[in-house]
């Protein structure tokens, strides 16, 4: 191990050294880039224009949607010019905006997930008092919350892990990760990121519990109702929100609970291609295949320019 020392640049893990994969790897992270922004575009665009999407659960998604483009934005872009420009090297700078934006991202994420949860909680349990407890100022303020709270755990992180002094600079992955950096910090200054590790786990705790306990409400209120289709119509609206937040932790905790010591890089590398891509991409596909409203505006304003001759068939007959 070497002195301590204040780093400029870090060396990320290739995906491989043979040029031929490396541009197979840029084509591949190309693609899935560009189908996750256009996914997640499509869903602002459709709830920006279609003011039957101007609810409050629209709304949550379109922030999502938000969320999901710039977290896949924060590593994604930097691996694909790495693999193009045949090299490892990212500066001291581009690291810490890479942890302090996948932070920011991620909590915002998380907590736009709970508040998504608390949404369908009040449609469906407390219908009566949904219009009053989720009017518009209610939701600007939890949407304004979420960004809030992402902003300042990604300031602790990036804080606190920066603050520690690195003895090396050969990171174990694609991109400038927190559990891959505090492997380079040496054992005497890296204190204060577990107390900050420790705050979020616990911040995150919470809000699963909140999510579990919203969905163990609507449950129970759902099988209250005593037709089968009122049940299938109140579950429609909650299984895409479920899926989603489903993805989301079972990719995150898979990511950060395997022992960093132990998982081969390559392991390493699938589990973190698959927590950043993975849910961004999927998200816009889950809430289009199980929801008549998103797919009604689909068909609405981008269907009826992919058919113009049927269009015209309709106008004359």
């Amino acid at each position: 191990m070497p002195n301590q020392t204040t780093e400029t640049v870090f060396l990320l893990l290739g995906f491989s050294d043979v040029r031929q994969l490396q541009l197979l790897h840029f084509v591949a992270f190309l693609l899935l880039y560009l189908a996750t922004i256009m996914g997640n575009l499509i869903i602002i665009i459709l709830v920006a224009l279609n003011h039957h999407l101007h609810t409050p659960m629209y709304f949550f998604l379109m922030n999502l949607s938000i969320a999901d483009i710039g977290n896949i934005s924060v590593n994604i872009p930097k691996a694909m010019s790495n693999s193009l420009m045949n090299t490892t090297l990212i500066s001291y700078t581009e690291c810490v905006s890479q942890v302090f934006f996948l932070i920011f991202f991620a909590m915002t994420d998380l907590v736009l997930l709970t508040v998504m949860a608390y949404d369908r909680y009040v449609a469906i349990c407390n219908p009566l008092q949904y219009e009053t407890m989720m009017n518009a100022g209610a939701c600007v303020q939890m949407a304004a919350g979420a960004w809030i709270i992402g902003i300042f755990c990604a300031a602790l992180h990036s804080g606190a892990t920066f603050s520690t002094t690195f003895c090396s600079n050969a990171v174990h992955q694609f991109f400038c990760e927190i559990p891959q950096l505090l492997k380079l910090t040496c054992n005497d200054s890296v204190t204060m990121e577990f107390g900050v590790i420790i705050f979020a786990a616990c911040a995150a705790f919470g809000c699963f519990s909140f999510i579990i306990f919203s969905y163990m409400q609507i449950f129970t209120n759902v099988l209250r109702i005593p037709s089968a289709q009122g049940r299938r119509k109140a579950l429609s609206t909650c299984l895409p929100h479920l899926v989603v937040v489903s993805l989301f932790i079972f990719t995150g905790t898979l990511a950060y609970l395997c022992p960093t010591n132990r998982t081969q890089n390559d392991v390493a590398m699938m589990i973190a291609v698959l927590y950043s891509v993975l849910p961004p991409m999927m998200n816009p596909v889950i809430y289009s295949m199980r929801n008549q409203e998103i797919r009604s505006a689909l068909w609405k304003h981008f269907g009826r320019n992919l058919c113009p001759s049927q269009q015209m068939s309709t106008i004359l007959f």
